[in-house]
């Protein structure tokens, strides 16, 4: 990875003055993205799957790519791929539309993010939720202990966006499917970051954001086919039916029948950029990468008195870095680092319910990507020095 030449492709990184940590929350664009959604604004600005006209005609054609690169990107198939608004709306869709009842029950970790925690909170079933080891790693023993024949739907972060613990996917795939229970992955804070193979994982359902990856605002749901063509949609109206009379409405297969009206099309485009860019580096590469950025920055912050990092050795927690200083106020780090020029996000990252359990009020978040470079680190550790010293 040649980190230099690749950050001139960032133009809010030029001018040296902002180091931008943040990424676990909203990842910098490239320009090579922002273009391709421009081509979409300033080309042929139309709807996909309406209108007959050239227009029309070429939008339909880059949405479809763009589906495809997707489904290429986590190694899916063709129609097995949904667009939606982001992670939240994925999960949402899947929550509303598999038909839970009453005496089914949804395992989640006690780490999920609040957008896989409510949706399983009021979809009708029971909720339990699975204990992860003291360190924050998760506890297969703990699955095993609660599984039985009333789960129907194992979902869970595969990477948190608390400490950077990749869960192991593939294992509780397994374990869950030999108890006749589903899964869902929620994938916001690893698609961006390592390489996701749906058929070596066997997830059913899968939910990562273009925004967490150097796109824009835009969700992807990954179904198994079978299951994808056997839900009810969630949402309804136009290019989700095939006919309707004023009594009955036919729904599309899917894809189609999950994406009521208008979409966002310039996400999408802007979207399969953004993973063509990624593909261009190797997620490896951009694994690696980061991984050695948190263990540099880990190694230095744990020589500075009065800091607790969460989360077990840096090793296992890919890019993310969250960490306390003693007597100070998270928020105050935060912003004391921002006049820095250094961008942290702070508070309980929308896992109020860990934080809560632990009687945690908050930390402060560093989160690496692939622009990153040591010498940022090196003025991140700089920075947290000063802040610790006025306690």
């Amino acid at each position: 990875m040649n980190i230099e030449k690749l950050r001139k492709d960032f133009p809010i990184l030029k001018d040296g003055k902002i180091i931008y940590f943040d990424n676990a929350c909203m990842s910098l664009k490239p320009v090579q993205v922002v273009r391709a959604m421009e081509r979409y604004y300033y080309e042929f600005p139309g709807c996909a799957g309406r209108s007959m006209h050239k227009i029309g005609k070429r939008t339909e054609e880059e949405y479809a790519k763009s589906r495809e690169k997707a489904a290429k990107f986590i190694n899916a198939k063709h129609g097995e791929i949904v667009f939606t608004k982001n992670t939240t709306e994925s999960i949402n869709l899947v929550s509303h539309s598999i038909k839970l009842g009453k005496n089914d029950t949804v395992l989640t970790t006690d780490k999920e993010h609040n957008s896989n925690l409510i949706p399983w909170q009021r979809c009708g079933a029971r909720h339990e939720v699975i204990v992860t080891n003291e360190d924050g790693t998760f506890s297969m023993e703990n699955l095993k202990k609660i599984l039985n024949k009333s789960v129907k739907l194992v979902s869970v972060v595969h990477t948190s966006n608390i400490d950077g613990v990749t869960n192991p996917a593939k294992e509780i795939s397994k374990m869950a499917h030999d108890a006749g229970a589903k899964v869902l992955l929620d994938c916001a804070q690893s698609a961006p970051h390592k390489e996701i193979d749906v058929k070596r994982i066997g997830a059913d359902f899968i939910a990562f954001s273009g925004h967490k990856m150097l796109g824009p605002s835009i969700g992807v749901l990954y179904g198994r086919r079978d299951l994808l063509e056997g839900m009810e949609p969630f949402m309804t109206g136009g290019d989700t039916v095939s006919r309707t009379t004023y009594r009955s409405a036919e729904f599309l297969k899917p894809p189609e029948k999950f994406e009521a009206g208008l979409q966002n099309y310039a996400g999408a485009i802007g979207h399969a950029a953004a993973m063509d860019y990624l593909n261009g580096i190797g997620m490896k590469n951009i694994e690696r990468h980061e991984t050695g950025l948190n263990e540099c920055a880990t190694k230095s912050l744990s020589e500075i008195e009065g800091v607790g990092i969460l989360g077990p050795r840096a090793s296992e927690r890919s890019g993310i870095l969250s960490f306390n200083i003693e007597d100070i106020d998270f928020h105050q780090i935060a912003l004391m680092a921002s006049e820095m020029g250094i961008m942290l996000r702070s508070g309980q990252h929308c896992v109020h319910s860990w934080f809560a359990s632990r009687g945690i009020a908050g930390s402060v978040r560093a989160s690496f990507y692939l622009y990153n470079t040591r010498d940022e680190v090196d003025k991140f550790v700089d920075a947290l020095k000063k802040i610790a010293a006025l306690r």
